[in-house]
């Protein structure tokens, strides 16, 4: 069995209504798929995270490495290709790429052995997962303290035991947002903030000693991900737990926040951290430091299905008879293809995601919704 082809889609759809997080605007969705097709047809499906034409053209890179290989030898493929381009970027672009085709290869591995990749990681320990709400970017043109508790009473009367809100433009507003929020919740729903690394040292710390009153889960991506000692600054001199680790990449980039302890809570994306090859290695990595595992997710039904993979087998915590499972975060901002991609779409049922369990992802793709949302030349 060899590997014959590697092929990207690009996928895009243009928003009527803005919206931004802290260091991003998106005027558009953008997501690329990595389709890997062997000589006897078995096809496998990943997915990137990140910028898709940037992504497309490092897979496109990685091809030379990849053509007449076995797809089976999953970490043969991973250390070939990591060290191949070793030299340009241990990081980034060369890890996010590295990533799809992991995915993709995990897939065929499935498919041709006939079990989910869950098992194949180890094991299903559970069938369903909860998900919490992932949204509350910021509008043009409108109240963010409203918008975020209209939002908010959404994803309630949805069924979501649990949301995450995005902070980090300005302290005062993101405390009224916070505060409004909560409101809408009760005390009976987990509310988890995220900065996506807006604000310096000073304003985390000045943001979680007063959100603290709100009984929030934890503050992620307080400062920017390079600053390993403004991560520790924080978590010393505020109280609620902090998060990060969605733009690390691979062991190392996990392993010195790990042994400094600067988080407690690691969210490799495995679209991103490497695929499930690199996503296990980081796993078992924060489980040596004692640190929770919360995958962080953004993207298409292929990314979806192999975060719910990737949690279906991820191993109790043996301290506790009743361990703390991971939930998903699952994202509820509009991108018509997100679902649209899949033949079979991943929905939740009051907040609960049920594991895919046919072989490989246990996904079926749709190439109608691959030519309708194709990526123009602009």
């Amino acid at each position: 069995m060899k590997i014959t082809e590697v092929k990207t889609h690009l996928l895009e759809h243009r928003l009527k209504v803005p919206f931004e997080s802290a260091s991003m605007r998106f005027d558009r969705r953008q997501h690329v798929l990595v389709e890997v097709i062997c000589d006897d047809g078995t096809i496998g499906w990943g997915e990137c995270l990140g910028p898709a034409r940037a992504n497309a053209s490092v897979v496109a890179t990685y091809r030379n490495w990849l053509i007449g290989q076995n797809p089976l030898e999953t970490e043969k493929i991973w250390a070939t290709c990591y060290n191949a381009l070793r030299d340009q970027g241990q990081r980034g672009l060369t890890v996010t790429a590295l990533s799809g085709i992991d995915i993709a290869l995990w897939d065929i591995k499935g498919k041709v052995l006939g079990q989910s990749v869950a098992t194949l990681l180890g094991g299903r320990f559970r069938e369903t997962v909860r998900a919490y709400a992932t949204g509350s970017f910021k509008h043009d043109g409108v109240d963010r303290v409203a918008d975020n508790a209209t939002e908010m009473e959404g994803h309630k009367a949805a069924g979501f035991h649990a949301a995450k809100i995005k902070i980090g433009f300005d302290v005062d507003e993101d405390l009224r947002v916070i505060r409004a929020v909560r409101d809408v919740m009760g005390d009976d729903m987990r509310l988890m903030i995220d900065a996506n690394h807006g604000y310096d040292v000073v304003d985390a710390v000045r943001l979680g000693n007063k959100a603290a009153d709100y009984d929030i889960d934890w503050f992620e991506e307080p400062v920017v991900p390079e600053q390993l000692s403004a991560y520790a600054d924080v978590r010393a001199r505020q109280p609620i737990p902090v998060a990060g680790g969605e733009t690390w990449h691979t062991r190392w980039g996990f392993a010195e926040p790990l042994a400094r302890r600067v988080i407690d809570i690691a969210q490799p994306d495995i679209c991103g951290v490497g695929g499930f090859t690199e996503g296990k290695r980081v796993a078992d990595l924060a489980s040596v430091h004692g640190v929770r595992v919360v995958p962080h997710v953004w993207g298409t039904g292929v990314q979806i299905a192999a975060a719910l993979q990737f949690m279906s087998a991820m191993v109790p915590s043996p301290v506790r008879p009743n361990p703390v499972d991971p939930i998903m975060e699952f994202d509820r901002t509009h991108n018509p293809f997100r679902q649209a991609v899949l033949e079979t779409p991943i929905e939740h049922e009051n907040g609960v995601v049920a594991v895919p369990t046919g072989a490989g992802l246990g996904i079926e793709i749709n190439r109608d919704a691959l030519r309708e949302f194709a990526m123009g030349d602009d």
